[in-house]
């Protein structure tokens, strides 16, 4: 019997490559995937894709388990890739874990 993973933990950096409040982008395939990193060193990624006009989020500013695009201040969930407030439209999320200081991301 073949046994297929369901996700595929990829090791891409360690937590430290990652500024607080910031983020480091990795390219899978055309899509460029932000991996976000909070005051309190919560990692998350999203596609580094607003869902406004497309601008970087991985440019933007990171706070309270949110990061606001820089290019219309649109203010997206990390945890859920949700735009938050009155704005509508949501970036794909992405799973993403530590294992120690190695951050591994979920890719099917």
């Amino acid at each position: 019997m073949n046994v297929v993973s369901i996700q595929d933990w990829v090791p891409i950096g360690t937590i430290t490559d990652i500024p607080r409040q910031g983020a480091r982008c990795v390219k899978w395939g055309d899509m460029t995937v932000a991996i976000f990193r909070t005051a309190e060193d919560q990692v998350f990624a999203l596609e580094d894709k607003c869902p406004h006009k497309n601008g970087p989020l991985s440019q933007g500013i990171v706070h309270d388990g949110c990061v606001t695009c820089p290019l219309h201040n649109w203010v997206i969930s990390l945890e859920t890739g949700e735009a938050q407030g009155a704005d509508e439209g949501a970036t794909r999320k992405f799973p993403v874990k530590l294992d120690g200081e190695t951050v591994l991301l979920g890719l099917r």
